[in-house]
């Protein structure tokens, strides 16, 4: 096979969380240019005009709160309805609500841990129906670094990412043999325009130079990772977690 044959997904369809801003949106834009007809799930009551700018032909945008499980079913209803299946379901809503940990509210927990995981489960659980009758699809979980590691006033976070990633090895061993593969994504730091922000100035470098790589990872690169798993090259590809950190977690 050619390079140029390669992670070829052309004609698929797809949904994606989040797929409003930051990463989530970076996914979007790269399945639309390999040929991919997406489904943009976000919270933003602007999101199908956010979806129209983008394709009019190929991409559709549909307001959800992905901790609402009612939501979650009538969402991926209307994707199903639309464009008739679901090849690929990403998993890119999230929160980062951080403080330390003797600090941190209630609030901040629950709505640290529904958004991320529990969000994320149900989602999974919507889309992994459709494809149980299909017999086929990819699930990309959107995890991180902190789902491996210990970082500072992340305990939620942590957690959650934890979570998600235990919860995409379970998806893994479940649905695999009914040809469906669940892989999660965990990255460092992403220079989004959020992650710009977030991490600009003196904390930032600190936290650079403890990269071995010395530096952040770009959105293309995340979204780059996300075309690979949702290929047919990446089909052996279960349970996995592909950590994109420039060697952060090897230390």
């Amino acid at each position: 096979m050619s390079t140029k044959q390669m992670f070829d997904i052309a004609g698929k369809i797809a949904l994606v969380t989040g797929g409003g801003a930051g990463i989530g949106n970076e996914i979007v834009r790269a399945y639309l240019k390999k040929g991919v007809k997406v489904a943009l799930l976000d919270r933003l009551d602007t999101i199908a005009d956010v979806a129209k700018k983008l394709s009019s032909e190929n991409a559709i945008g549909i307001q959800v709160d992905v901790t609402n499980k009612k939501q979650v079913d009538q969402a991926v209803k209307k994707v199903v309805d639309h464009f008739g299946r679901i090849d690929i379901a990403v998993n890119c809503a999230g929160v980062a609500l951080l403080d330390a940990a003797e600090m941190l509210s209630e609030e901040m927990w629950i709505t640290t841990l529904n958004v991320n995981l529990t969000g994320t489960y149900w989602i999974a659980q919507a889309a992994g129906n459709v494809m149980l009758k299909q017999k086929s699809g990819t699930i990309i979980n959107m995890a991180s670094q902190a789902g491996i590691i210990a970082l500072q006033k992340h305990a939620a976070y942590c957690a959650s990412k934890a979570g998600v990633i235990g919860l995409t090895h379970v998806l893994a061993l479940e649905w695999g043999p009914h040809g469906i593969n669940v892989n999660a994504i965990s990255p460092t730091v992403v220079l989004t325009e959020l992650g710009k922000k977030a991490w600009a100035g003196k904390i930032g470098e600190e936290m650079k130079a403890q990269i071995p790589m010395r530096r952040f990872a770009e959105p293309e690169q995340i979204a780059a990772a996300a075309v690979y798993l949702a290929s047919s090259e990446a089909s052996i590809m279960n349970g996995a977690n592909l950590v994109i950190d420039g060697g952060f977690t090897v230390q």
